[in-house]
């Protein structure tokens, strides 16, 4: 019984440095590749990969095979976390990351429509399916090496460094190209210019096999966490963690996929399709703002900031107070901003911004929380699965079709964001109605 506890206090350990470090990097660079694809899919993708004459239905092809890694993120996230909960988050994280980095260079040197006909979209929508996988993996990997490394009574602030990669993944995403698009102007705004089309959009694809590097060497020198050596050594590992999750925990896996429903729609209401809202002339088919490319960026960058620093400030009050009361208010939040886009996106430049900057604070103080609650809902020998299973389920039931439904409701309002901003409002009622049925898990002794 000595050696054994000798042997315990002796094991090696991850310093808090470089558990923050490995949980941050990983989702930044996962995030970045992430935000490289869906730039592209509203600025260059429509132009490239699809037959051409019809604007609408280019760009909503292009949003059908962004949404297509939605649909593959749950079968990653079945995939990585049965390899995480029988094997251990390291190996499994570093899979992920260089899945997801293999898919993202490959993009890079696809052939394009007028090159390769149909096989460049059947190439895209394959390699697209392969990040979806691959992020399936990541996320609740990253949430796991942060929670269950935390030191006691911080597991919220922990589990906010995996979510911190959001913003960060999409300012330097977004930075890159609109240096790209500086470099190589177009006299026409609605347009990227030829040398973009041509050459410039492969560079941030390409990009990430340096990033990818840097974050396997971060991760290759981790440790497995206390509680994931806990429950091999006492023999609590599932062979099957699917099976031991749908059987036993699905009332957590249904409370965990809502909980993140309204997470979803308002993270990618406010990347993807406000991209296409802004830029869309006045007078086009799909009236929208009129802005150019680089200023609605640069005011979206803006706005992002705030998604940063409020994704921090989420962890100390979720500690605080709970993850489930300050998910709560915030939610409602959430209800009342999708009911004030039309006053808001009508009062010019500061209604514009206002919007982006708030609703960018509300998708940090509700995206910050997750990296905690989720991880808490299960123990820790289907932890793995059960976090990402919930996670990826609800990128499915909101970011796979939200782009893609407000560009329908974009349309049946004749360019108004009326009907977006109600759909919105309404998964927020459902998130809530989730929060209000389920229990706080601030206390939840993680280990066990």
């Amino acid at each position: 019984m000595t050696l054994i506890a000798e042997a315990a206090v002796a094991a090696p350990v991850n310093s808090r440095s470089r558990v923050i470090l490995a949980s941050l990097i990983g989702t930044t660079i996962e995030f970045y590749d992430f935000y490289v694809y869906a730039t592209a899919a509203v600025l260059v993708f429509p132009h490239l990969f699809f037959p051409a004459g019809n604007d609408r239905a280019a760009l909503l092809a292009s949003f059908a095979v962004f949404g297509s890694a939605m649909i593959a993120r749950p079968l990653g996230a079945i995939a990585f976390g049965h390899i995480g909960d029988r094997h251990g988050r390291k190996v499994t994280l570093v899979g992920a990351l260089l899945t997801m980095g293999i898919a993202t260079f490959l993009i890079g040197v696809l052939p394009t429509y007028p090159t390769a006909g149909w096989v460049a979209p059947a190439l895209l929508v394959l390699l697209r399916v392969a990040q979806g996988f691959a992020l399936g993996g990541e996320w609740s990997g990253a949430a796991l090496v942060a929670t269950e490394n935390a030191p006691k009574g911080k597991r919220a602030i922990f589990g906010t460094f995996p979510q911190l990669g959001a913003p960060l993944g999409f300012i330097i995403a977004n930075g890159l190209f609109l240096f790209i698009a500086a470099l190589l102007p177009s006299g026409d705004p609605s347009r990227p210019s030829d040398a973009f089309l041509a050459w410039g959009w492969r560079i941030p694809f390409l990009f990430s096999a340096v990033m990818v590097v840097v974050g396997l060497w971060v991760r290759l020198n981790l440790v497995e966490s206390t509680a994931f050596e806990r429950t091999v050594r006492t023999g609590q590992v599932k062979n099957v963690p699917l099976a031991a999750v749908v059987t036993t925990y699905s009332p957590q896996l249904i409370l965990g996929t809502f909980y993140m429903l309204a997470t979803f729609v308002l993270f990618y209401l406010m990347t993807t399709f406000s991209l296409s809202y802004g830029r869309a002339a006045a007078n086009a088919a799909l009236p929208g703002l009129g802005y150019d490319y680089r200023t609605f960026v640069l005011m979206m960058i803006a706005g992002v900031v705030f998604f940063g620093i409020f994704t921090m400030a989420s962890g100390p009050w979720a500690d605080r107070w709970g993850r489930r009361k300050t998910l709560i208010w915030i939610t409602i939040a959430i209800i009342l901003f999708g009911l004030c886009w039309v006053p808001m996106l009508a009062a010019g430049f500061a209604g514009v911004m206002a919007w982006l900057i708030l609703g960018f604070t509300l998708m940090g103080i509700t995206f910050g929380p997750m990296g905690a609650l989720l991880p808490e809902l299960f123990p820790a020998n289907v932890r793995y699965t059960g976090s990402g299973i919930s996670y990826n389920v609800a990128s499915i039931l909101g970011a796979a079709v939200a782009p893609f439904i407000a560009v329908a409701l974009w349309s049946a309002g004749g360019g108004s964001p009326f009907l977006v901003g109600i759909y919105l409002s309404a998964m927020g009622a459902l998130t809530l109605i989730a929060l209000l049925i389920g229990k706080e898990t601030k206390d939840v002794d993680i280990e066990e």
